[in-house]
């Protein structure tokens, strides 16, 4: 299991080797080994990850790439195309790379259907989730791997392993609430109910914070604790006490 400083150093390291190429029938195996295997952890891609499996469609087609254990799609394209425009098919149809990778999830088993589809054409990747369809996706660049690596973990974390985290999560903010409440009560008026109040807000909006950050909710990877260490005590001072009722002046 790769630190995030190891992931985030090979994330660099693989953005600045793909940079510019990627041909889809020569090299999108490669990509994606290298990504699986030297970002995110993979040991052995060969039993992770399966290419060109058959979707029985009117005629027989090829799936890019599979990854059972997490529900993953993936449909690759060459370098420069455009992932939301229609291609032709070879039936006549014109079909976006989601369109085209949605038909080859009609034809397989439900069991063995996506919960996520990535399009890629090695510079962007497209992620899906079909547990909302219609939405909009996400997209990661390949220029901004480095720091948005994580964004990717649902290409290996199987569900179990994610809601294990979410439950050690859980437990490190309680404690995590308990001492930021220790460590500020003594700035308050214990006999004030409604000052005590402010604190238990402002411990929540917090807590907030923290969870939106894991989330990816802020939009860059690290931003509040980031900006939290760029305060300076006059500044965290400030904002304590103005979204609450802190008793000490500054």
């Amino acid at each position: 299991m790769k630190t995030e400083k190891q992931q985030s150093v090979a994330a660099a390291a693989f953005a600045k080797k793909w940079e510019g190429r990627g041909y889809e029938k020569g090299e999108s195996q490669i990509f994606w080994t290298e990504l699986l295997t030297e970002v995110m952890g993979v040991e052995d891609p060969s039993q992770f990850i399966q290419f060109e499996q058959q979707a029985l469609l009117d005629h027989t087609s090829f799936i890019d790439g599979m990854i059972p254990s997490t529900h993953v799609m993936i449909e690759q394209k060459s370098l420069g195309k455009d992932l939301r425009q229609a291609i032709r098919q070879s039936d006549g149809s014109l079909l976006t790379p989601f369109q085209q990778a949605q038909r080859y999830s009609a034809a397989l088993p439900y069991s063995q259907r996506p919960r996520w589809i990535v399009t890629c054409n090695f510079a962007e990747f497209d992620v899906y989730d079909m547990e909302n369809p219609k939405g909009e996706p996400s997209r990661i660049l390949l220029k901004d791997l480095e720091k948005e690596y994580y964004r990717l973990q649902f290409l290996v974390d199987q569900q179990g392993v994610h809601l294990q985290r979410e439950m050690e999560v859980s437990m490190k903010a309680g404690e995590i609430v308990g001492k930021l409440y220790d460590a500020l009560v003594s700035q308050y008026d214990l006999d004030d109910p409604l000052s005590l109040r402010y604190l238990n807000i402002l411990c929540v909006r917090l807590v907030f914070c923290l969870y939106a950050e894991d989330a990816g909710v802020f939009g860059k990877h690290d931003m509040f604790m980031t900006t939290s260490h760029s305060l300076t005590p006059t500044s965290c001072a400030w904002l304590w006490c103005s979204s609450s009722r802190c008793s000490t002046p500054l």
